[in-house]
């Protein structure tokens, strides 16, 4: 990651226009999550919004925002939940935790992003997608705690409901396979995009395209 990882903060108009809409887009479902009731989903929502909006305010300007993709694919339970969830084909109804799990691998690989650009932490290609990994299969195994903690203390019923031993365990493993995939893509994805910065002879910005007068002067 510390070629790429240089390149993943972007200061380009496109990129920045595309960003804030979809940070637009999970403020207005932050805020339906919270009228709702679903105090959970809008945290997390929050916590994404919050982690994307670290590279402006660093830099403060708000063109230097993380690349879109990126944010999209953080952004897909929240879509999941709208167009996903509750829908049946055949006789399997679909629930959205595969794309829950995608997001979670998303939000470890911008945690990822912004440890290499903001801190000492380096991490190389190979460490990035086992930190993605590790931390989505991390995030099953919290909520599988979660849950346990919920039925002792609450009197919910969550691990009481038939055959939630084998969900536990397909959890796990859509949750290693979402950050398996996210991790090997994304790291490939931005690596040609780094290398393609390189090429263009912008040696303080990558393919990010980072401003050498405004954005280094507040790194």
């Amino acid at each position: 990651m510390d070629s790429a990882g240089l390149g993943l903060v972007e200061g380009q108009r496109g990129n920045a226009l595309l960003a804030w809409a979809i940070l637009l887009f999970l403020l207005v479902t932050a805020g339906v999550e919270l009228v709702t009731g679903e105090i959970v989903w809008a945290g997390f929502v929050l916590a994404v919004v919050a982690l994307a909006l670290v590279p402006a305010a660093r830099y403060r300007d708000r063109q230097m925002m993380l690349p879109w993709e990126l944010l999209v694919l953080a952004a897909l339970p929240v879509a999941s939940r709208v167009f996903i969830a509750g829908r049946t084909i055949g006789e399997v109804t679909l629930t959205g935790r595969v794309t829950a799990y995608i997001a979670v691998a998303a939000v470890a690989l911008i945690v990822a992003v912004l440890l290499d650009r903001f801190t000492p932490v380096r991490m190389n290609d190979q460490f990035a997608t086992v930190f993605v990994v590790v931390t989505t299969t991390a995030a099953a195994g919290i909520w599988a705690v979660a849950q346990w903690l919920s039925d002792i203390y609450l009197g919910t019923g969550f691990l009481a409901r038939p055959h939630a031993e084998e969900a536990l365990m397909w959890d796990f493993v859509a949750a290693t396979l979402a950050g398996a995939l996210s991790g090997v893509l994304f790291t490939y994805y931005f690596r040609r995009r780094a290398g393609g910065g390189d090429a263009g002879g912008d040696d303080t910005g990558g393919a990010g395209g980072s401003r050498p007068a405004n954005g280094g002067g507040h790194a």
